[in-house]
């Protein structure tokens, strides 16, 4: 049984959307991440120094040993080893370098669109502008590069799975998908999957 710690974020969902595809048991223990308090417990930063979500604990991990994870592109990682899925030999680097993207791109520069254009009560115009357009680039990355592919490394993986629950948040970022044809193409067909929605819903706050 794998203990997920979490909250209603794109972090948390890449890895309950990862759990569900994979078929792995699971627990769920959510973390309210607007509380300032839970996921700073001494019990919590004991699983997580860094005092974020996502989190797990796997009581069968390397050796048979218990193993805690923090960093979701870590734990996505982690659980495709584990579970031999969505994450193949033949295009590993591939898969790599687009959940690097997200991890180091679409995440970052997504969660400052999100603070800028919902989270600041007076909205600060320059933020925005800033954030907004470095979002709308990112789309125009993606969008680019799934003219000539179905997924992002030719067939549905971790980096898919990193990628989704950001992207489902495209009207807190100011865009509209229907200008992005071949991102609104792929974020369809991945919305179709039913371990993707049952991820997404994950969890029930």
């Amino acid at each position: 049984m794998i203990d997920l710690y979490t909250w209603s974020t794109p972090n948390g969902r890449k890895v309950s959307i990862m759990l569900e595809e994979c078929g792995l048991p699971y627990k769920v223990h959510k973390i309210n991440i607007g509380s300032n308090a839970e996921q700073f417990t001494p019990e919590y930063l004991k699983i997580n120094p860094n005092g974020k979500i996502p989190s797990i604990v796997d009581a069968d991990g390397p050796g048979g040993k218990p193993i805690a994870m923090m960093e979701s592109g870590a734990i996505l990682i982690y659980l495709a080893e584990k579970a031999k899925k969505f994450f193949p030999d033949k295009n590993r680097y591939q898969v790599l370098q687009w959940l690097m993207f997200q991890m180091g791109g679409v995440g970052p520069m997504f969660g400052q669109a999100h603070h800028f254009m919902r989270a600041k009560k007076d909205e600060i115009p320059y933020g925005s502008e800033r954030y907004g357009n470095e979002a709308k680039r990112l789309y125009g990355v993606m969008d680019k590069h799934l003219a000539a592919h179905a997924f992002f490394a030719d067939e549905y993986s971790i980096a898919d799975i990193a990628l989704y629950p950001w992207v489902a948040r495209y009207e807190w970022h100011r865009v509209d998908l229907a200008g992005f044809a071949n991102v609104k193409r792929w974020f369809d067909k991945l919305g179709a999957r039913p371990a993707v929605a049952k991820g997404m819903a994950v969890p029930q706050v």
